[in-house]
């Protein structure tokens, strides 16, 4: 009946024990004896606060140690008019009120019967492991546990030794030189450093770890020194069991940022799929260019992806805290000013693909440069000119600039290229007139069918401007067409007996001498 009693006292114990831990939280005090924590105190008793009580009690029981004829039996529970008290030969250890049975919802005289026999345990256990021959076998089992964990220190220092020995032999001839292309990234020789440093850390690892898991048994051999085992056990248990129960209940968490991830990404997997038919002209949608199918799906991608990260953000660990919102605005103001011209590039960028002024492959003349586009991107678009340079320009000042279409302009009636000519008035101008257009009809690259014209463009005191003007349909090679046309001029005018040359000049030079070479001057030239 006894055993059975002292059974039923534990579990009354433990029960107090978590009801207390949960129900009083910071107003409960521990009693605390031998560096164990025995039950706590959350009620005050007369004059005494429950902290008064609380250190006074753990005062007394652990003093009970000292008592080198210390009888169990003669802790025993004294019933007053008020409270029940629990007494060492006289001297009152602690009294228990109602309320403080109340407050763990137990009866009085149970309460006090388990914190007697809480109490007469822990002295009893304390004496024990204190005595001298108890001692005696504990610092013998702590000195072989050393002993031991020294061996397995020596040989696992002796076997890793070998053992780096023995995998550098092994891999000498196996290992081979590690690149990315034609750089080499690592050789043999530091492979082989490497491997040796990474097993050097582990060894040193595990040697650590064997020191700090034995420890904790030697100092829990000993009650002085049991907290100190205990506080190394924590410092490993606790993170790891920290990081299983975050682990555990970031699942559902998880589970949900999968399904979100999953959705979005089929939905993303759908508009590429429709954007690809649109742009292979498979699907076909009145007012919506092909052309228009790719960056569309890039700017729909972009926004799906940022009201992923939206959806998902409640559900990171940590999104609510403090350190969280803090790094979140930092990086948000940092974008917002860092990259202000990122962004109006970008919004160019977009407008720009809806205007459609130019695509890729396409001649184009933006501002003072001229070449065919190579790429057109959100941000930039890439010109290769005739002298093959690669230049970038910026999207925003394409679209504050003016942009010229030599491509777009071939497709139905022709590019027209001019040049001016200026001559004096002694010069027919219908014989000029044939001399420019042949010219231009002998001129490869300049469309036979649309017959060249010539315009008048201004009458100046000394000469007259004559434009010539050819349709072409190449302006990728404008600029050689250009070439042919003036060396054709030249030899035309030259064949025909015509100087090209204003009269400012013809005034002031020997008007001997001719610009014409002599052997296609006419007699009496």
């Amino acid at each position: 009946m006894k055993f059975l009693f002292t059974f039923l006292c534990l579990l009354s114990l433990q029960s107090l024990v978590q009801a207390q831990e949960v129900k009083s939280g910071p107003k409960g005090f521990p009693v605390v004896a031998h560096l164990d924590t025995l039950f706590f105190i959350q009620n005050r008793l007369g004059s005494l606060s429950a902290k008064e009580r609380a250190e006074r009690t753990s005062e007394k029981v652990s003093k009970l140690a000292d008592d080198l004829l210390f009888v169990a039996d003669s802790v025993k529970v004294v019933k007053d008019s008020l409270v029940m008290d629990i007494d060492y030969k006289g001297d009152i250890l602690m009294s228990l009120s109602s309320l403080d049975a109340d407050s763990v919802n137990m009866d009085k005289e149970v309460l006090a019967k388990t914190y007697r026999q809480i109490i007469v345990d822990n002295v009893l256990q304390y004496k024990k492991e204190t005595n001298v021959v108890e001692l005696l076998k504990r610092a013998g089992l702590g000195i072989l546990i050393l002993s031991v964990l020294g061996a397995c220190l020596f040989y696992l220092n002796k076997f890793f030794n070998r053992f780096r020995g023995w995998i550098s032999k092994r891999l000498h001839k196996k290992l081979s030189q590690l690149r990315i292309k034609d750089y080499e990234l690592i050789n043999k020789k530091n492979e082989l450093a490497l491997i040796n440093k990474v097993l050097h850390l582990v060894k040193f690892v595990l040697m650590f770890l064997l020191v700090y898991l034995t420890l904790p048994l030697v100092f829990r051999l000993f009650p002085w020194t049991k907290p100190l085992g205990d506080h190394l056990m924590n410092f490993v248990l606790n993170p790891l069991r920290n990081m299983v129960s975050a682990v555990i209940d970031f699942i559902p968490n998880l589970i949900a940022i999968l399904m979100i991830f999953f959705v979005f990404h089929y939905i993303k997997k759908l508009i590429k799929f429709l954007a690809e038919e649109i742009e292979s002209e498979k699907l076909k949608i009145n007012g919506f260019y092909p052309d228009w199918a790719k960056p569309t799906y890039n700017i729909i991608k972009i926004v799906l992806s940022a009201f992923m990260v939206v959806v998902i953000w409640p559900f990171i660990p940590g999104s609510n805290s403090e350190i969280f919102k803090g790094v979140s605005v930092f990086l948000g103001v940092l974008i917002s000013f860092g990259s202000s011209s990122a962004i109006s590039n970008g919004v160019a960028g977009m407008v720009i693909t809806y205007m459609r002024p130019f695509r890729v492959g396409d001649v184009v003349k933006i501002g003072d440069i001229t070449g065919a586009v190579l790429e057109k991107s959100l941000l930039v678009t890439r010109l290769k000119t005739i002298k093959n340079e690669i230049i970038t320009i910026p999207n925003s000042a394409i679209l504050n600039g003016n942009t010229v279409n030599y491509t777009s302009l071939c497709v139905d009636d022709g590019l027209i290229i001019h040049t001016t000519l200026t001559l004096g008035y002694d010069i027919p101008w219908p014989k000029i007139h044939e001399l420019l257009i042949n010219a231009a009809l002998a001129t490869e690259g300049v469309i036979k069918e649309k017959q060249p014209f010539v315009l008048q463009t201004s009458l100046d005191d000394w000469y007259v401007s004559y434009q010539l003007n050819a349709y072409v349909s190449r302006p990728d090679i404008m600029a050689v067409i250009y070439s042919e046309l003036h060396k054709n001029i030249h030899e035309a005018f030259d064949a025909a007996g015509v100087e090209i040359m204003s009269p400012h000049y013809q005034a002031i030079r020997d008007g001997n001498a001719s610009t014409l070479q002599q052997k296609e001057a006419p007699a009496g030239s």
